[in-house]
């Protein structure tokens, strides 16, 4: 019997490092699964950005556009009767255009007056504004067009609206002004003089 239990306790030992070494393996086993490496893809973008530009031309006949960038070479409004010659209760007309240029982005314009054009006989003269669809501006087109500056304002009065100019020269502003010596004039109004100025300021939209 002594014999037969000494036998039976190496079988349990080998059968115990069996299990232990099976253990192992299985251990092993997901160790190994855990670190396997992926495979992976990328996809990379990238964009060219820049600013765009922006500005505006202006004709006085409605053709022929160019720049007048400041005062000093500020477009002469060509009345279509002589404006140096007004007798109370006449009118005068005269038409300008605006819009942008062939490389610009869209804009917004807006029309104001100069706060110097009350001197001399503007402070007799009334004037109004109107936005018209073509380059003729006179009596019919002007009351036609639609309003930018309000029949018989004062010359310093400016603008209280804005128009749309469409990117790349796409469309045209025509400002038609209407310029009057009031019918209730004095005498004191003779001889004078003035040299009224408006700016078409525009803004990229």
């Amino acid at each position: 019997m002594a014999r037969r239990e000494r036998r039976a306790r190496p079988r349990g030992v080998v059968l115990r490092r069996v299990r232990a070494i099976l253990a192992g393996g299985i251990v092993l086993g997901v160790g190994a699964a855990s670190t396997l490496a992926a495979w992976t893809d990328q996809e990379h973008v990238t964009a060219t950005i820049g600013a765009g530009t922006f500005g505006i031309v202006g004709s006085a006949d409605g053709t022929s556009f160019t720049e007048h960038a400041s005062s000093s070479t500020a477009a002469a409004l060509d009345f279509s009767v002589a404006a140096s010659r007004l007798v109370p209760g006449q009118t005068v007309y005269a038409g300008f255009s605006v819009r942008t240029l062939s490389t610009s982005v869209a804009g917004v314009a807006g029309l104001s007056a100069d706060s110097g054009n009350g001197a001399g006989l503007g402070t007799h003269l009334r004037y109004g504004a109107r936005t018209i669809t073509g380059a003729v501006c006179n009596a019919t087109t002007f009351a036609a067009g639609t309003e930018v500056v309000p029949t018989g304002s004062a010359m310093t009065v400016s603008s209280t609206t804005s128009q749309q100019l469409a990117a790349s020269a796409g469309s045209t502003v025509r400002y038609c002004f209407a310029v009057t010596l009031p019918a209730s004039a004095g005498n004191e109004a003779q001889g004078l003089t003035s040299t009224p100025r408006w700016v078409v300021a525009a803004q990229a939209s």
